[in-house]
């Protein structure tokens, strides 16, 4: 399956300057398993003043984000778990070195085809890459210091995945009851879905943590906020009331709690953070309303 219906959004999804750019891969074979590659366009020199905080929401993905520093000529890697939790992410670059960011942001559900361990106690943690993607990260490092683009960064990370897609072996149970959540919109049960994989609630559950990180009820509340948030951005008649019935929340209390427990502000503030950083880039309001 393609998820072509399902693009989760951060929490300023149109903000794009030189330390941050999103690119999707370029090889649709890479589209179930790659949201985008993201990172800085160039090297750039950090200064004190530019330090950037931002705010991360969950959004069902998890990243392998790399810290290039020329000036010290080093590589730091390092692997962010999924998220159920929203929190805050300072800039980490020495003041005055010239630096770089790369990162893969994956689909959480697709990210262990490319690992060697499982992804069981990831969720909301931040480890060392080479404890799960030994062999991924060896190549990747490879290309870090060479390319210095993120097009180009893109290109070289796209070859070195696709070659590993051959080596790879997939869960189908796992890749069926991800697929019934995005079709479903985060709101089946886990009663449902077990019964729709043809397995137990008790081995699905087991499977998620294994494969994952987190429980599928977890996973269908991720799924079902990201689907909400989408709406909000994108769809100027969204109307609370409209979204409880289409995305069976119990009632208008719930979704609003649930929303700030997620993103850490009500949904108004939430939409005027996002549309702060709009910019230049006020087209991109129409790509997710297409997809959405």
């Amino acid at each position: 399956m393609k998820y072509k219906t399902y693009v989760p959004l951060t929490a300023t999804p149109f903000w794009q300057n030189k330390k941050y750019k999103e690119q999707l891969p370029q090889n649709p074979r890479l589209a179930n398993y790659i949201r985008c590659f993201w990172g800085s366009e160039q090297p750039y020199l950090q200064k004190e003043k530019d330090a950037d905080v931002s705010i991360v929401v969950p959004d069902t993905c998890v990243d392998i984000i790399y810290h290039i520093d020329y000036t010290e000529n080093t590589i730091t890697g390092g692997f962010c778990g999924i998220n159920d939790t929203s929190f805050l992410a300072y800039d980490c670059a020495g003041n005055g070195h010239l630096v770089s960011v790369f990162a893969i942001r994956f689909f959480a559900w697709n990210a262990y085809v490319f690992s060697e361990d499982s992804m069981k106690d990831t969720i909301n943690g931040s480890y060392d890459v080479q404890t799960r993607f030994h062999r991924l990260d060896i190549m990747l490092r490879q290309q870090l210091f060479e390319k210095r683009s993120l097009e180009e960064r893109g290109r070289a990370v796209e070859e070195i995945l696709l070659g590993r897609l051959s080596k790879i072996r997939q869960n189908n149970i796992i890749s069926s009851a991800t697929e019934q959540i995005i079709l479903q919109k985060g709101t089946q049960s886990v009663t449902e879905l077990a019964k729709e994989c043809f397995v137990s609630g008790r081995q699905l559950e087991r499977l998620f943590h294994e494969y994952i990180g987190i429980t599928p009820k977890k996973l269908c509340s991720l799924v079902r906020y990201q689907y909400l948030w989408s709406e909000i951005i994108t769809n100027p008649e969204f109307r609370v009331l409209d979204a409880v019935c289409k995305y069976g929340y119990t009632d208008q209390s719930h979704l609003m709690r649930e929303f700030k427990r997620y993103h850490a502000m009500d949904i108004q503030t939430a939409k005027r953070h996002a549309y702060q950083h709009v910019g230049r880039n006020v087209e991109n309001i129409q790509d997710f309303s297409e997809q959405s």
